[in-house]
């Protein structure tokens, strides 16, 4: 596993160059990356987050495109379109901004849900079929999806089964004064991001998604995140649980997690660590829950609160 640490611990510290005080987020994302998911982030604007895209897709030495979400925005301006091509006589396919290996979708909830629905397939099946030729995409792909949770006015919000193939959500939040402090005097003379540079491999990504499910995973601690999971279905502040979707998800990022911090195996902590960034977005609080101020967050905290790890005996 020192191989993946060692990755993680170059791309983080490269990241921190220009996204300071937000090591917990930056690995996050590294989880999502060697689980080969998608992350929604959720966060008000200016905290970062574009930046925090452009830095990793420069860490790794792959491709990054802005796609900035409108309601005008057409499926095809996402995965692309068939052109004909007058000398030849023939169609030729035209990539779109998804051909990339880190994609920045910006406020998602902007675009139509025809559109929304063509990312997520992308997202899904890692390939674009138009015209019924399938072009598979670049790897490692990753898209970071971004909502704003102030205004939702003129927005599209993301159905529940939508939200659920996100592997995880990440919020960046505002910096500590000492951090905003930093973030002030590094753009004394010009912005970080200019002056970042290639640290890892991103090719070798694959590879180390794979070893990603070499971490053990003791039996004590995979029921415990079943009966996370399954609280999350008999909560009575909760009208929907999390998915099964939800239950592979935790247990795939709690091996990439403790990968990251170079041990082979997941310990509880882990697991308690990924619990409400893998599983909140997931949940949908009651309507009567909601008028008394209960919030998904809260209702994961209850049940972390609640939920006690067995460590059960091996035979004699």
């Amino acid at each position: 596993m020192n191989r993946i640490a060692d990755f993680a611990r170059l791309v983080a510290d490269n990241v921190e160059r220009v996204i300071v005080g937000k090591r917990e987020a930056i690995e996050l994302l590294l989880v999502a990356l060697l689980c080969d998911g998608h992350v929604l982030i959720e966060d008000v604007p200016g905290v970062g987050k574009t930046m925090l895209a452009r830095a990793l897709a420069i860490s790794l030495g792959g491709t990054f495109k802005r796609l900035q979400c409108t309601p005008d925005l057409l499926p095809n301006d996402v995965t692309g379109v068939s052109v004909y091509n007058q000398k030849t006589g023939e169609f030729e396919f035209r990539p779109g901004p998804v051909f990339v290996n880190v994609l920045l979708a910006d406020e998602l909830n902007r675009a139509t849900p025809r559109t929304q629905s063509a990312l997520l397939e992308c997202m899904g099946e890692a390939q674009v079929t138009v015209d019924g030729v399938t072009h598979p995409l670049p790897r490692p792909f990753l898209v970071l999806a971004t909502q704003n949770p102030i205004e939702y006015e003129g927005t599209f919000p993301l159905p529940e089964a939508q939200l659920d193939r996100f592997f995880m959500r990440v919020r960046l939040g505002y910096p500590t004064q000492d951090e905003e402090r930093q973030i002030v005097q590094n753009l004394r003379r010009r912005h970080p991001i200019e002056s970042l540079t290639q640290v890892a491999d991103g090719r070798q990504v694959p590879e180390l998604q794979a070893e990603v499910w070499e971490v053990h995973i003791d039996d004590s601690v995979q029921d415990y995140i079943l009966r996370l999971v399954q609280a999350t279905r008999t909560h009575p502040d909760l009208a929907l649980g999390a998915s099964p979707r939800g239950t592979l998800a935790l247990s795939k990022a709690a091996q990439a997690l403790a990968a990251i911090r170079g041990r082979d195996f997941v310990l509880p902590d882990d697991v308690k660590v990924l619990a409400a960034p893998v599983l909140e977005h997931r949940l949908i609080v009651s309507p009567e829950s909601s008028l008394r101020g209960r919030t998904a967050a809260w209702v994961m905290g209850d049940i972390l609160r609640q939920t006690a790890l067995v460590i059960t005996e091996p035979p004699s």
